[in-house]
C-alpha cells in the first residue's frame, strides 16, 4: 500500500520489500483461499451466461490442472502457452502453470497459424492450453511443432492426441505442493512485436507482479478501497490485460469481473459495469472514445460511480478527460510502460493535480528519467529517450535466446525505451513518440505527439495521426491523417484551417504540410492506431 497524502510523501516514503521466495500462483490465489466464500472471478459469456470462481475453487481447479501437468512430463521452467480468450480457464491456467515453476506464454487468440508457429517453436513450447475454436489452428502446423507434447483444450473429447480441458478439472487430486519458486525465477514470456525482425520474447520473473504493484496502486488511487471490483476489456494475452489489472487485482483479495464478447459493444460494457458494480476500470483510449461517441448521457443512464480509471497506449485528448469525469464521476489516470518494464510513470488524482497533455510523473519505487545518446540524464527540459534505471522489480530479464537484443536494450545502468519525451521542472513527463516515428525536418527533430494532441483539439477532427514522410528538400516531412466529425465539410479549405490552426498553437515548422483525410482510422489488434498500415500508404 503506499504510504502519503501527497505525491511528493508517497515517492520519498516508498522502499521495495521483494521476498527471496515469491509465487504468482500462490500469490494470486491460495493465499486467499483459506475462506471458501471470497469471491475472485466473475464471468460472463455468450448468452450473458455467468459463471462465479471463489479463490478456493480456484485453488482446487488449478490444483487439478498442475497435477495433470506433472503427470504428463510437464517440468518447472517448461514453457506452457495459453491461447484462450478472457476467461476462467485461462485464468486457471495461468495458476497451475505457476505453482508447477513452468513458464506460461499467453498467446492472442486472433493469431493465425504462422503466428503460432514461430511463437511457440521459439520459446520451446511443450504444451498449449486452448479451446475447441482455436484448436483446429495448432492441429494444422502437425509436425511443425517438434517440442509440443501436450494439448489440452475446451470441448475436445474424443479428439486424438488433445486432453479434454474439462476432464482436467474434475478428474485428478485437488493437492498439490507449488513449487517453491524464487522471486528471481522465470514465470512469463510475452511476445512484443519492435519496428523490425520477428517478435521478441520477453522473459519476466515471478517478482514481475510485486514490481507492477506500486504502479497498479497508484494509478488506481491507492487501491485497494472497500468495494473495489476491476473490470477492464483488455485481452488478458496482453500485460494490460493481465499483470495491470486481473493479477495485482486478485493479489489483494478483490475481485474481477471478465466480460470480453468478440466484438466490443459501448452500450452492453456499460450496461455490465451498472449491473456488477464495477469500481475500477482499465483501459485503453480507443474504448472510452467509442463509448463517448455512442452514448449520449452515460451517467444518466446507467448511474456508474467508479473509483478509478486508468488508461494508456496513445496520447489523450482534454475532450476524453472531461468526458470520463462527466459520464464517470472521476479523474482519468493516464499511465505509461512497457511489456519490458511497465507502469513506471503516471497520474494519481487522489495524490496530485493531473495536468493535461503530460503522462505523469514517476511512480513510486522507480527512477525514470530522460536521457541523451550517451545514456546521462537530461535535467533542463530538452527531448530525449525515456530510460528507466536498473536493476528495478518490474523490469524484465532479457529478451528470450536474443542477448544481443537484450545488450542493446541498456545503456549504462538504464533501460532504454526508444520512447522520446521531455521532462519537466515539476517531473511530469511530456511524450513525444516512438524513436522510429520521430521526424527529422529541415534541421529540427519533430515529435509527432504533440502535433497529434494540437489537431485533436480542432474542433473538426475526430481522430488524428502524424508521420514522417520523405522529402527531397527537407528530409522529411509533416504529414497528418485525420478522420473528421460527423457533419463536417471536407475541402482544401479545411485542410488550410487546420495548418494554420497548427502553426498558431505549435512551432511554425511543426505544421502538417500535407494532410490527408480518412473515412475510419486504422487500427492494431490492442486498439492502438496502425502507424505501419499508415505508411504504406505514403510510400
Amino acid at each position: 500500500m503506499l504510504i502519503g497524502g501527497s505525491y511528493k510523501s508517497a515517492y520519498q516514503n516508498f522502499h521495495w520489500e521483494i521476498p527471496r521466495h515469491f509465487n504468482i500462483g500462490v500469490d494470486i490465489c491460495d493465499k486467499w483461499a483459506h475462506g471458501k466464500d471470497r469471491l475472485a472471478l466473475i464471468h460472463i459469456g455468450p448468452g450473458d451466461k455467468e459463471r462465479r470462481y471463489t479463490f478456493q475453487q480456484l485453488k482446487t481447479l488449478s490444483n487439478r490442472l498442475a497435477n495433470t501437468l506433472k503427470a504428463n512430463g510437464i517440468q518447472p521452467r517448461d514453457r506452457v502457452a495459453i491461447l484462450l480468450p478472457q476467461c476462467p480457464e485461462a485464468l486457471i491456467a495461468h495458476i497451475a502453470i505457476y505453482k508447477l515453476g513452468a513458464i506460461a506464454l499467453p498467446l492472442l487468440t486472433l493469431f493465425g497459424p504462422l503466428a503460432l508457429e514461430y511463437r511457440l517453436n521459439d520459446c520451446s513450447a511443450r504444451c498449449v492450453f486452448t479451446d475447441h475454436e482455436n484448436l483446429p489452428k495448432l492441429l494444422e502446423l502437425g509436425d511443425n511443432l517438434p517440442d509440443l507434447s501436450l494439448i489440452v483444450a475446451t470441448n475436445s473429447i474424443g479428439i486424438d492426441g488433445v486432453l479434454d480441458f474439462e476432464r482436467c478439472l474434475t478428474a485428478g487430486s485437488d493437492q498439490f505442493s507449488p513449487v517453491n519458486t524464487l522471486a528471481d525465477d522465470p514465470a512469463l514470456v510475452i511476445y512484443t512485436s519492435g519496428t523490425t525482425g520477428q517478435p521478441k520474447g520477453t522473459l519476466h520473473a515471478h517478482r514481475l507482479l510485486l514490481g507492477i504493484l506500486p504502479g497498479f496502486e497508484f494509478l488506481h488511487n491507492q487501491f485497494p478501497q472497500d468495494g473495489d471490483l476491476l473490470y477492464t476489456p483488455l485481452d488478458w494475452a496482453y500485460i494490460g490485460g493481465s499483470y495491470d489489472a486481473l493479477f495485482p487485482s486478485l493479489h489483494h483479495g478483490v475481485p474481477v469481473l471478465a466480460f470480453r464478447p468478440q466484438k466490443f459493444d459501448p452500450e452492453k460494457a456499460l450496461s455490465m459495469m451498472h449491473q456488477y458494480r464495477v469500481r475500477n476500470l482499465m483501459a485503453v483510449p480507443t474504448v472510452l472514445r467509442i463509448m463517448m461517441q455512442a452514448v449520449t448521457q452515460p451517467q444518466q443512464r446507467y448511474g456508474i460511480q467508479l473509483r478509478s480509471a486508468t488508461v494508456g497506449g496513445e496520447p489523450l485528448v482534454a475532450e476524453l478527460h472531461s468526458w470520463c469525469r462527466e459520464a464517470f464521476g472521476v479523474a482519468l489516470n493516464e499511465q505509461y510502460g512497457q511489456t519490458e518494464c511497465d507502469l513506471v510513470i503516471g497520474f494519481c488524482a487522489k495524490l496530485m493535480p493531473i495536468v493535461l497533455g503530460a503522462i505523469g510523473k514517476s511512480i513510486p519505487g522507480h527512477r525514470v528519467e530522460i536521457i541523451d545518446e550517451a545514456g546521462n540524464p537530461i535535467y533542463d527540459d530538452s527531448l530525449g529517450e525515456i530510460a528507466i534505471r536498473a536493476p528495478d522489480p518490474v523490469m524484465f530479464m532479457g529478451y528470450w535466446n536474443n542477448p544481443e537484443a537484450t545488450r542493446n536494450k541498456f545503456i549504462r545502468n538504464w533501460m532504454r525505451t526508444g520512447d522520446y519525451a521531455r521532462k519537466d521542472a515539476q517531473g511530469h513527463f511530456w511524450f513525444s513518440g516512438r524513436k522510429d516515428d520521430l521526424i527529422e525536418s529541415g534541421g529540427y527533430r519533430i515529435g509527432p505527439g504533440e502535433i497529434e494532441l494540437c489537431l485533436m483539439d480542432h474542433k473538426a477532427v475526430a481522430h488524428a495521426c502524424v508521420l514522417g514522410i520523405p522529402d527531397p528538400v527537407r528530409g522529411e516531412i509533416v504529414k497528418a491523417f485525420i478522420v473528421p466529425k460527423k457533419g463536417v465539410q471536407v475541402d482544401t479549405q479545411l485542410k488550410t484551417h487546420i495548418r494554420d490552426f497548427v502553426k498558431n498553437k505549435l512551432e511554425k515548422h511543426a505544421y502538417p504540410r500535407e494532410i490527408e483525410i480518412l473515412k475510419t482510422m486504422p487500427l492494431t489488434k490492442t486498439g492502438k492506431i496502425n502507424k505501419a498500415e499508415l505508411k504504406k500508404r505514403s510510400e
